[in-house]
C-alpha cells in the first residue's frame, strides 16, 4: 500500500488483484469503517459482494452515524458529523454511491447542497441568557498563548505523547476565545491528549480562519443515517453483501507462526446461541475495535439517561484480542476511565412556534426556511454545563412534521449543577434539560416551565466512551491497521492507527477501511494522501495572521536590524506573501519609512 496525491492516479481503475476470486471477507461491526471498506473491496478490489459478510450486534448498520425515531420517545441523534472539503477518502467513497435524493452520487448531492447553501454562523457564542457574546470572531490569544501554540505545532510527535493539554498550555490559552471555539467544536477537555490537539492543528490548519464562524464546515441534507448510511447500505446489498444483525462477536482466535500472524476463527453469539466460523488465509477478518457510542443509554422527556458502566461488548472484545499479542494495542488507555471520557447529548423536537421564535432570534435566520439555520453549534459561554446546541437544515428527518424543529445539544460538564435547573446534566430528564437550554436561549423565566413541559419532546443520551479516543496516549496504544506479519486480518475504525489523519472524523474511519482493504487485497492504487496544508506556506501565513487577529508582526531587536530585514524582503515573493496575508504592512511604504529613519539616526 502507498499514498498518492493528484488526480492522475485517483481516477484510474485498479487492476484486479491476483487470487481475489478465492477470498472472502468478514467484518466485525457494521459502522462506517466496515461499510466503507466493503465498498472499496468491491469497487477497487473487484471482490464479489456475496463473498462479504458484515456482523453487527445491533439491528441496524451505521454505528455512530445514527438518526432514528424511537417509539414513545421521539427523534434521536447521539451526535453530528462535521465535514469539510478535504476528506479525500470520504469523498472518494461517496462519489461511487448513488444518492437516494438526486440523479447522481451522494457526493454530487452533498456538493451542490453546500454550494447553493453555504454554511456559516451568525452567532457562535452567547452569554447572559441568550445575548450575543460579541466575540467579533476574534481568538483573543495573548503573546504567551501564541508562543505555546507555536511550540506545540513544531514539537515532535513523541514530545506530546502521554501529555495532557493543560500540561502544555497555560491559563491564558485555556481562557481564550480560541480554546472556547476549539473545545466546544471538537469536544476537547483540558485533561485530553496534547498529541491529538497537535495533530488537529496540523490537519486543519487551512480551516483556522473558519473556526469562529464555522464557515469551514459542511453538512448533509438530513441526519447522517438517512444521508450517508442508507444509500451505502443499499449499494452494498445490491452487490450481494450480507448483513448479519443481532450477532455479537465475542472473540477471535489467532495463530502465531514465526513472524506471521493469522486469524483462525471468529466466535459469536446469535439468538442466544454460540456460533462462529473458521478462517483460512483467504478468509479475511476486519474488526472495528473500541466504540465511542458503546453502552449509550437513552432517557426520555420524563426519565434521565443512565450512565452504563457495565460490560461493554466492543471494548471487552478488544481486551480479549489485545491480550493475545503486544502489537494489538492497549484498550484500557482509552476505555478505562469513564469519568474522563463521558458526556451527554440530547435531541429536542419542538412542538409549536414558540421555541423556534427564540431560536431564530439568536441565529438570525428562519428555522423553517429549509436552509442553513445556526450554521453549526452555538455555545452558551457562561453555562455551567458548557452547553452547546445546533439546528441543521430542516427537516432533519424525512419523517418530521412541517411544524417541528429538531435540535441537537450537548454539555461537556455533566457532573456540574445547572444554572436554572440546579442539578447535574447526567441526572436530568429531557424536560429539565430543555428548561436549562431555554434559560440560556433567553426565554423569560416565567415561560420556561410551560414550554419545557409541553413545547418540546427531548431525548437525553448518556455516552460513557464518547471522547475515549482523546485520552493521552503513546505509540503502540493503538494497533496498526494491518499489524506487522498479519496475513488475513486488520483493525479498523477510530482506535486503529494510521498516522496520516486525525480521529473523531468520518474521514478517519473511511481511511482505515480503505487502507485495510488495499493492504489485504493487494490493490495497486494509491490511498489518497491527507491534504498538505500544514506544509503550504500560504496556509501557514494565513493561519498565523488569523491567530493574531490580524495584528501585524513586529520584528524584534534594534530598529536598524528590522529595517535591514524589511529592505531585503522588498520586491521578493516572500515579502509579497507577508503583505498579502497582513503579517506586515505594504513593504514598499515600510522600506521608504525605514530609509528615512536610518537617515535621521
Amino acid at each position: 500500500m502507498y499514498y498518492s496525491s493528484g488526480n492522475y492516479e485517483a481516477f484510474a481503475r485498479p487492476r484486479k488483484p491476483e487470487g481475489i476470486d478465492g477470498k472472502s471477507a468478514w467484518f466485525v461491526g457494521g459502522g462506517l469503517a466496515s461499510m466503507a471498506s466493503a465498498v472499496f473491496m468491491i469497487r477497487d478490489g473487484q471482490m464479489r459482494g456475496d463473498r462479504i459478510t458484515i456482523l453487527e450486534r445491533l439491528e441496524l448498520p451505521g454505528g455512530a452515524l445514527d438518526g432514528i425515531r424511537k417509539p414513545d420517545k421521539g427523534f434521536v441523534i447521539r451526535g453530528g458529523r462535521e465535514m469539510e472539503d478535504h476528506m479525500e477518502c470520504l469523498w472518494d467513497l461517496f462519489r461511487s454511491i448513488p444518492s437516494l435524493e438526486v440523479d447522481g452520487s451522494v457526493l454530487d448531492e452533498f456538493y451542490w447542497l453546500n454550494k447553493d447553501d453555504p454554511n456559516y454562523s451568525l452567532c457562535r457564542v452567547t452569554h447572559n441568557q441568550g445575548m450575543d457574546a460579541e466575540t467579533h470572531n476574534t481568538f483573543g490569544l495573548s503573546e504567551t498563548a501564541q508562543k505555546e501554540m507555536v511550540r506545540v505545532f513544531l514539537a515532535k510527535r513523541e514530545d506530546m505523547e502521554n501529555k495532557r493539554i493543560d500540561e502544555v498550555f497555560g491559563r491564558e490559552f485555556l481562557e481564550s476565545n480560541f480554546w472556547l471555539y476549539w473545545r466546544t467544536m471538537f469536544a476537547f477537555e483540558e485533561w485530553h491528549s496534547a498529541l491529538e490537539l497537535k495533530l488537529y492543528l496540523h490537519r486543519f490548519v487551512h480551516h483556522i480562519g473558519g473556526l469562529p464562524d464555522l464557515s469551514a464546515l459542511k453538512f448533509t441534507k438530513y441526519n447522517q443515517y438517512e444521508s450517508l448510511v442508507l444509500p451505502m447500505q443499499k449499494w452494498l446489498v445490491d452487490q450481494g453483501v450480507r448483513f448479519q444483525f443481532g450477532t455479537e462477536v465475542t472473540d477471535i482466535d489467532f495463530d502465531f507462526q514465526g513472524e506471521n500472524k493469522q486469524a483462525t476463527r471468529i466466535h459469536w453469539i446469535r439468538d442466544g446461541e454460540q456460533g462462529g466460523v473458521d478462517l483460512s488465509r483467504d478468509d479475511l477478518v476486519l474488526t472495528t475495535i473500541g466504540s465511542l457510542t458503546e453502552n449509550s443509554d437513552d432517557g426520555d422527556h420524563h426519565t434521565p439517561a443512565r450512565l452504563n458502566t457495565g460490560p461493554a461488548p466492543a471494548w471487552d472484545l478488544w481486551r480479549r484480542i489485545a491480550a493475545k499479542h503486544p502489537s494489538f494495542g492497549h484498550p484500557d488507555v482509552f476505555g478505562g476511565d469513564i469519568p474522563r471520557s463521558k458526556w451527554e447529548s440530547a435531541t429536542v423536537t419542538t412542538i409549536g412556534p414558540d421555541i423556534p421564535r427564540h431560536i431564530g432570534r439568536i441565529c438570525k435566520r428562519d428555522p423553517f426556511s429549509g436552509k442553513v439555520v445556526t450554521g453549526g453549534i452555538v455555545t452558551a459561554k457562561d453555562s455551567s454545563w458548557l452547553l452547546s446546541w445546533t439546528v441543521n437544515r430542516q427537516p432533519h428527518f424525512k419523517q418530521q412534521s412541517p411544524d417541528e424543529i429538531v435540535v441537537w445539544l450537548y454539555g461537556l460538564f455533566v457532573d456540574t449543577p445547572g444554572d436554572y435547573v440546579k442539578k447535574p446534566l447526567q441526572e436530568c430528564t429531557g424536560e429539565e434539560i430543555t428548561a436549562e437550554w431555554l434559560f440560556h436561549l433567553g426565554v423569560p423565566e416565567a415561560d420556561i416551565p410551560e414550554l419545557a413541559a409541553h413545547g418540546a419532546q427531548t431525548v437525553p443520551v448518556m455516552m460513557p466512551y464518547v471522547t475515549s479516543f482523546f485520552m493521552p496516549r503513546q505509540k503502540g496504544d493503538r494497533p496498526a491497521v494491518v499489524p506487522e506479519g498479519a496475513v488475513n486480518f486488520a483493525f479498523i475504525g477510530q482506535f486503529a492507527e494510521t498516522t496520516r489523519d486525525t480521529i473523531f472524523t468520518t474521514e478517519y474511519s473511511v481511511r482505515t477501511g480503505m487502507e485495510a482493504a488495499y493492504q489485504l487485497l493487494g490493490v495497486d492504487r494509491g490511498v489518497p494522501e491527507v491534504f498538505n496544508s500544514t506544509y503550504d506556506l500560504r496556509f501557514l501565513l494565513k493561519a498565523t495572521s488569523r491567530l493574531r487577529d490580524g495584528e501585524e508582526v513586529e520584528i524584534p531587536g534594534p530598529k536598524f536590524v528590522g529595517n535591514s530585514i524589511i529592505r531585503k524582503l522588498d520586491h521578493t515573493q516572500i515579502g509579497q506573501l507577508l503583505t498579502d496575508f497582513g503579517l506586515v504592512p505594504g513593504l514598499g511604504d515600510v522600506v521608504q519609512r525605514a530609509r528615512g529613519e536610518d537617515a535621521i539616526s
